[in-house]
């Protein structure tokens, strides 16, 4: 799924990694989550190319699918990735779609959507979570309600655990981990996979509060 990344500036840097200057030199975490993301889509266009290829087949995913978005059970995010949603959905998300986010955290959806689809298009698509960014789908577009990587596993993208690997690695100071021998020992582990929350089941009725703290300050 596509969506344009408002708000962003490009400042002498490729076009995979977003760049939010005065924000990055306020959060220190923030330079280490984009970096962190523009290795997985880095990873994610390499193996993309790689397997049509290898397959002779195309990319099924197309510009305003939010089939995966729609029914998927189980989409993991991890504890360096909430505060990018947070900061994204509270101070650089435009407003009549962050009117619309803050209405649906409020009530919670009533179907299983992802909270953050708005309109088949998601709202937080620069700060979206690994996972949403590496799961891609070959050959034909999902059927409705299906989840290919349990009906056509052959059809989903496998990300390369080297860019996966090295995604991680660049936000193990979020957690403290600072050593080079501790940060080659929890990526040997797979130490941060352990801390994923699924992102349905999370309640973002917080998130809907720091939304209107950040607007009353």
């Amino acid at each position: 799924m596509n969506n344009s990344a408002s708000n962003q500036t490009a400042v002498n840097k490729p076009p995979w990694r977003l760049r939010f200057p005065d924000s990055e030199g306020k959060l220190t975490w923030l330079s280490m989550l984009l970096d962190s993301y523009a290795i997985v889509d880095k990873g994610v266009a390499h193996a993309v190319k790689k397997e049509i290829k290898r397959r002779k087949t195309s990319l099924a995913c197309k510009v305003n699918c939010d089939s995966c978005c729609r029914t998927h059970t189980d989409i993991p995010v991890y504890p360096h990735e909430m505060p990018g949603i947070y900061w994204y959905a509270a101070e650089k998300m435009d407003r009549a779609v962050r009117v619309v986010l803050r209405g649906r955290l409020l009530s919670a959806p009533s179907d299983s959507s992802c909270p953050f689809l708005i309109d088949a298009s998601c709202s937080i698509h620069p700060v979206r979570p690994a996972a949403c960014r590496q799961f891609n789908v070959f050959n034909r577009p999902c059927a409705e309600g299906e989840d290919p990587f349990f009906t056509r596993r052959e059809d989903v993208l496998t990300p390369e655990r080297d860019y996966t690997d090295k995604a991680f690695y660049t936000v193990l100071p979020f957690y403290g981990i600072t050593e080079e021998v501790a940060k080659a020992k929890a990526i040997k582990n797979r130490i941060l996979h352990t801390q994923a929350q699924n992102l349905k089941s999370i309640k973002w009725l917080q998130l809907a509060k720091a939304m209107d703290d950040f607007d009353n300050r």
